[in-house]
């Protein structure tokens, strides 16, 4: 089964990066509000560049350029792909804190601004 992980990342605003492995790489989002634990709470999840899969490991400082600041492993643990198309993943997670079925959606299709937002909540 593919692996998850979410990194809490101090850099210059707290975040939490969303990492899925896909296809041997890890997909990325970045949640500026923590990932949701409850249903009912909807976030905002950027998606930014993939990272190689090495970096599911990683947690210390980054010292310089883009992201730096502390990283650390918030969760991690494996994930079941229910549903994907270019729109939406459903995911059925298996982590220590985030477990079960969660959503991404793709949002504001139409303004290139806001092309790489989505959000993330359970269902």
């Amino acid at each position: 089964m593919p692996i998850f992980v979410v990194q809490e990342h101090h850099a210059t605003h707290l975040h939490w990066d969303f990492r899925l492995e896909v296809d041997g790489i890890l997909k990325s989002w970045a949640i500026p509000k923590s990932p949701p634990l409850k249903k009912g709470l909807k976030r905002l999840a950027i998606l930014v560049e993939d990272h190689d899969i090495t970096y599911a490991d990683f947690e210390g400082e980054i010292k310089e350029g883009y992201g730096k600041g502390k990283v650390k492993i918030w969760d991690a643990g494996i994930y079941e792909l229910l549903e994907k198309n270019s729109k939406e993943i459903k995911i059925n997670i298996k982590g220590k804190k985030l477990k079960g079925k969660y959503c991404l959606i793709k949002t504001n299709f139409h303004d290139s601004k806001r092309k790489n937002d989505w959000l993330i909540f359970k269902i």
